[in-house]
């Protein structure tokens, strides 16, 4: 790299603990000059260490020979990785300092979606033949090792057309005797994944059985890389920051909070407020038509961002709970009834706590200031029982949307704490004037 004449960093070297602590203060100009302070095996544990975003960046704000160097060092997922976050004019510049047999990789990888086991997998693997003895798979693990493999989990059998036969843990493999056969030693009962499955069950896969790397297979039972936690982990963290972003209201930014551009930030955020506030707009129409009512009780404007704001509260509570059991795994679509009954219960209970917090409240206003007229009851009851009715229907919205997006095929997060708050205000609005209108028939109404 050409370094600036003026240089940020007075010393001639920076130890890793320096560069990783102020990595993310530094201009990209400064990370350049940080990073060509440390030496080479300290730069390449920090570079791994590094989000694929922050990786990408690096690498492309590099210079050509230290680009060149650096991808080559990468393993192909890795580069993969590194080439789907780049802008897609410098993907092909990026495949072509690859050697041929990891470009071939590569390309192979770049044609699943990112968010399935095939997009996150490596395709370098430790793998032997069942017909070999433990001495000379031993002697083929060392050939592999030396040539491509970077580190060595567990050791897959396959047959001459790649169909996994079995596994051998390395405990097992140096405790046999050398002249036995990897075919008598091997576990044949296999947990895989299938190419096109979807990383969050994956993840649960990583979760119920604790394994370090869990094979890729096709259709066929053709083993095509492995996925290992590390891979796994920092898939998991991107969907968990992508569904919180959305259930904000928001579309996912897939680029850090800081390096994401002012216009981008905009157009990412504009769209579902915009959407937010168009829905906010019913709430305006369903007031317009109680509009006689409010004028005739004008007390019951008062109580208006109360009921509405309950539902709101009570059902954006509803689907993050249901978002997130979904996300882990806890409840599946056919679980349905069971979310109806159990939000429709807690609806019911938590509107009743609400009604008596709200009931104690006019009692008392009403015994110390008389604001709200002599028929302050009848009041106090259309505002409780439309408090119980709103919040049961907030709570039983806010659960069954995400499992409705997610039977339509949608992203369950998609349906945002905003998105059901906006759903239950409108129609709060037509349960409280309801209800005040029939226990207030004949005297404010």
């Amino acid at each position: 790299m050409n370094r600036s004449s003026k240089t940020a960093f007075p010393d001639e070297r920076l130890t890793l603990f320096e560069v990783r602590e102020m990595w993310d203060v530094l201009s990209p100009d400064e990370q350049i000059e940080a990073f060509e302070l440390l030496d080479r095996p300290s730069a390449q544990e920090f570079l791994f260490t590094l989000s694929r975003h922050k990786r990408a960046a690096f690498i492309l704000q590099a210079s050509e020979a230290e680009r060149l160097f650096w991808m080559r060092q990468l393993p192909p997922d890795e580069a993969a990785d590194i080439i789907q976050q780049s802008p897609k004019k410098q993907r092909s510049k990026l495949l072509e300092l690859l050697d041929e047999r990891t470009r071939r990789e590569v390309q192979a990888l770049l044609t699943y979606k990112a968010d399935v086991a095939g997009g996150l997998m490596n395709t370098r693997f430790a793998q032997v033949r069942p017909d070999q003895t433990i001495d000379e798979a031993i002697h083929y693990l060392r050939l592999q090792a030396k040539d491509y493999l970077e580190s060595i989990f567990y050791v897959f059998v396959l047959d001459q057309g790649q169909r996994l036969l079995g596994v051998v843990s390395f405990q097992e493999l140096f405790r046999a005797p050398q002249e036995r056969k990897i075919s008598e030693i091997m576990k044949t009962e296999v947990v895989t994944v299938p190419e096109n499955q979807n990383q969050e069950i994956v993840a649960r896969l990583f979760n119920r059985y604790k394994f370090i790397a869990l094979p890729v297979v096709d259709h066929e039972n053709k083993i095509k890389g492995i996925i290992t936690a590390d891979d796994i982990l920092g898939a998991v963290q991107e969907e968990a920051t992508e569904d919180m972003q959305k259930v904000g209201g928001m579309e996912a930014l897939d680029q850090p909070y800081l390096q994401i551009d002012f216009w981008t930030m905009l157009k990412k955020r504009a769209g579902w407020l915009a959407a937010l506030f168009i829905g906010e707009m019913l709430t305006a129409s369903a007031m317009a038509h109680y509009e006689e009512e409010i004028a005739r009780a004008v007390v019951l404007a008062l109580f208006v961002p109360l009921i509405i704001s309950s539902g709101g509260n009570s059902g954006s509570q509803a689907a993050t709970l249901i978002i997130r059991a979904m996300a882990l795994g806890e409840v599946r679509l056919r679980n349905w009834w069971n979310i109806v009954r159990r939000e429709f219960l807690t609806g019911l209970g938590l509107g009743c706590v609400l009604a008596t917090i709200g009931l104690a409240r006019i009692l008392l206003w009403q015994l110390i200031f008389h604001t709200y007229g002599a028929h302050y009851f009848l009041v106090a009851l259309s505002v409780c029982l439309s408090l119980i009715g709103v919040v049961v229907w907030g709570t039983t919205v806010g659960a069954m949307l995400p499992m409705l997006l997610r039977r339509l095929g949608c992203d369950p997060a998609s349906a945002s704490a905003p998105f059901v708050a906006t759903l239950v205000d409108v129609s709060g609005i037509v349960i409280y004037f309801t209800v005040s209108a029939v226990i207030l028939h004949n005297t404010l109404l």
